[in-house]
């Protein structure tokens, strides 16, 4: 059948667009509950962490952490051993934030913190599903969000010396970076992944959502944060 009106679908082409779909769908739900479960663990790392986390073991769980994120990977023809990985990966993740998210608890600004979480889960779900809305060359935005990013790290080194960085900007630059990943990889997963597994998708969509809570939790909390 030939069929040169782009409007009409023909009973084959609607059963395949039909299955991608759902195909799409089943892995979004996936990955999200990969992904939630990966921030449990990673709350439950921040409580743990006064009792678990021992002091100056910051630079030792970081990498560790890279470490788990190559083992992830590494082992995805195993889901059940890529998800124990990845689930270890979130509570590190919990001991090493805990001392920051710590900080504004004991300083009483719980507020700060819960803030910050709260715009976290809303503004990933607004991108998620604008992510399932509009069409663009996701690859190639992915490209110039990887380049920035690369850019912002060592910008963030030179400074970490030179002190020529202000954190807020450094604050606004991450969020805006790890917000362009976050619909990237929410992309991906309408697109089936491009070859990803679910705990893969669901690492790469949690680690944005961390970056964009740190960012959050600095903006938000301004030059109190130090003190």
């Amino acid at each position: 059948m030939n069929n040169d009106n782009p409007f009409i679908i023909d009973g084959r082409t609607g059963a395949q667009v039909s299955g991608q779909s759902r195909v799409a769908s089943t892995l979004l739900s996936k990955v999200l509950l990969i992904t939630s479960l990966g921030f449990l663990v990673t709350s439950f790392g921040v409580y743990l962490a006064p009792v678990a986390f021992p002091a100056g073991s910051t630079l030792i769980c970081f990498i560790a952490v890279f470490g788990l994120v190559f083992g992830v990977r590494a082992t995805r023809k195993t889901p059940a051993l890529s998800l124990s990985l990845f689930l270890l990966l979130a509570l590190l993740f919990g001991f090493i934030i805990a001392p920051e998210i710590n900080m504004y608890l004991h300083a009483n600004r719980s507020d700060i913190v819960f803030n910050a979480a709260v715009t976290t889960a809303v503004g990933m779900a607004v991108l998620g599903i604008g992510a399932q809305i509009f069409t663009f060359d996701y690859r190639k935005v992915a490209n110039y969000a990887f380049a920035t990013l690369l850019a912002l790290v060592i910008v963030g080194v030179l400074g970490m010396f030179f002190h020529f960085v202000s954190p807020t900007f450094y604050s606004w630059a991450t969020l805006g970076i790890f917000s362009v990943l976050i619909v990237v990889d929410f992309m991906r997963i309408r697109n089936g992944g491009d070859g990803a597994t679910g705990v893969e998708l669901a690492l790469s969509i949690y680690l944005d959502g961390l970056n964009v809570f740190l960012a959050l939790l600095q903006i938000f909390g301004g030059g109190n944060r130090r003190r």
